[in-house]
């Protein structure tokens, strides 16, 4: 089975056709198709120069966009009286890989 690595939102994910992966906010509406940058494609031989990711394409159907769960961030110092609560949600968006290939392999 084919499969590459791509990198969006400063992050690197190994995905294969068919797989659904949770990556930081996308632009794109939900329904949409999205090309991703491919940094190695693997099948019978592995392909991680520049002329030869050329000719790789990964591309993703958007499912939906979502929200990861809730962090807590405290702040405290000691002797001082200072306390600060923050909380932090991720804007994430789900992908489904629909095509994993290499034209010209």
């Amino acid at each position: 089975m084919a499969y590459a690595i791509v990198k969006t939102g400063g992050k690197q994910y190994r995905v294969e056709q068919g797989q659904t992966l949770l990556v930081e906010r996308l632009p794109e509406e939900a329904g949409s198709t999205v090309a991703l940058q491919p940094l190695l494609f693997r099948s019978t031989d592995t392909v991680f120069d520049a002329k030869g990711l050329a000719t790789v394409s990964v591309t993703a159907k958007i499912l939906a966009h979502e929200r990861g769960e809730k962090l807590r961030v405290f702040k405290f110092k000691p002797k001082r009286g200072y306390k600060r609560t923050a909380g932090h949600r991720q804007e994430l968006t789900r992908l489904e890989i629909t095509e994993v290939t290499a034209h010209g392999t």
